[in-house]
């Protein structure tokens, strides 16, 4: 009786709903939980969407692709299509320019444009080799080492301890000066072969501790002619260092700053031998201008030797390459001058 009336009382105030809904919900008894939601539903203000907003004719084509199958039926070539039709074509894409890049403030030419060329002497085929000057000035090797970044600095200290937890503090001593020893007899042994004693250079390595490095340089040097000059100091008349250049010849037929290095780890790349294309930029740049030499050097290769005899990695570096390693240098020397 209590239902009956309540649904009277509600379909007074609805007036439409009671012709909907009497006859039904008094047969049947249904919860008039049902009937209460409905209502409450049906008295809510509708909410306006925001879809309502949206261009709809702009969009037309989108909207019946989507609903007119149930089953996709894009292709890269549509949705490319459809993002050049809502975004624009897309922009091509620019690799991220680095900024903070330095450049040096005391820039100065790798080449030296001033520099004359002497005409080819009688005697050009002799190596030259002018000793090294004990000036004030710093050396390429000096500068390099006080200029060390942090890492590097931080890898050489952990290297170094571990080679003391493993050898010793008088173990490592004896450790890197035969690794000096072995560096000098290696150079001193090519020396002699570019001076053509290599009968005694070959009998005098054969048992030796450099003929292994000797072995491993054996297919380089078959790429090596026109010795130019040989364990030759070189100074830098307007940056102010000096250094003691290996060896200049061709290459392949590029007149090239040798650099010959030992190691008992392979090197086969380039980024392996850490500040060494550093030091032979620096070298170019120094042979460049230095009067005591009548030309100019624009490549550079490092060869890194091994003590077992493996092949030697040479590592060329063309003319841009050695441009790029000569801005570094600069940087580094630039380093150096302001701590000093």
């Amino acid at each position: 009786l209590v239902r009956m009336q309540f649904l009277q009382i509600l379909s007074r105030k609805l007036g439409s709903l009671e012709m909907l809904f009497q006859i039904p919900f008094c047969q049947k008894q249904f919860p008039y939980t049902y009937l209460s939601t409905s209502a409450c539903v049906y008295s809510k203000k509708k909410k306006g969407s925001s879809y309502e907003q949206v261009d709809q004719e702009k969009y037309t084509n989108l909207v019946h692709s989507v609903t007119s199958y149930k089953i996709s039926v894009q292709t890269p070539e549509t949705i490319l299509e459809e993002d050049n039709l809502l975004y624009g074509p897309p922009a091509k894409h620019r690799p991220p320019i680095k900024a903070g890049t330095k450049t040096p403030k005391n820039w100065v030419p790798l080449i030296n444009p001033s520099k004359r060329i002497l005409p080819v002497s009688s005697d050009s085929k002799v190596p030259m080799k002018i000793g090294l000057q004990r000036t004030k000035m710093p050396s390429v090797t000096r500068i390099l080492q006080q200029t060390l970044s942090p890492q590097q600095v931080f890898y050489l200290e952990r290297w170094k301890q571990k080679m003391i937890e493993e050898l010793g503090k008088d173990g490592f001593e004896k450790y890197t000066k035969n690794l000096f020893l072995q560096g000098e007899l290696f150079h001193s042994a090519l020396e002699s072969i570019f001076l053509s004693e290599e009968m005694a250079a070959r009998d005098q390595g054969e048992d030796d501790i450099v003929a292994g490095y000797l072995s491993s340089v054996g297919h380089v040097l078959e790429d090596i002619s026109e010795v130019k000059a040989l364990e030759s100091g070189v100074h830098h008349e307007t940056l102010q260092y000096l250094g003691l250049v290996d060896c200049v010849a061709k290459y392949r037929g590029q007149l090239c700053v040798i650099d010959w290095k030992t190691s008992e780890k392979p090197k086969p790349f380039l980024q392996n031998t850490y500040d060494n294309p550093l030091q032979v930029a620096a070298y170019i740049g120094a042979i460049n201008h230095d009067a005591n030499y009548d030309f100019q050097v624009r490549c550079g290769l490092i060869v890194v030797a091994y003590k077992n005899g493996s092949p030697a990695h040479p590592h060329f570096m063309d003319p841009d390459l050695c441009s790029q390693y000569w801005n570094k240098w600069l940087l580094r020397l630039e380093e150096y001058m302001d701590k000093n």
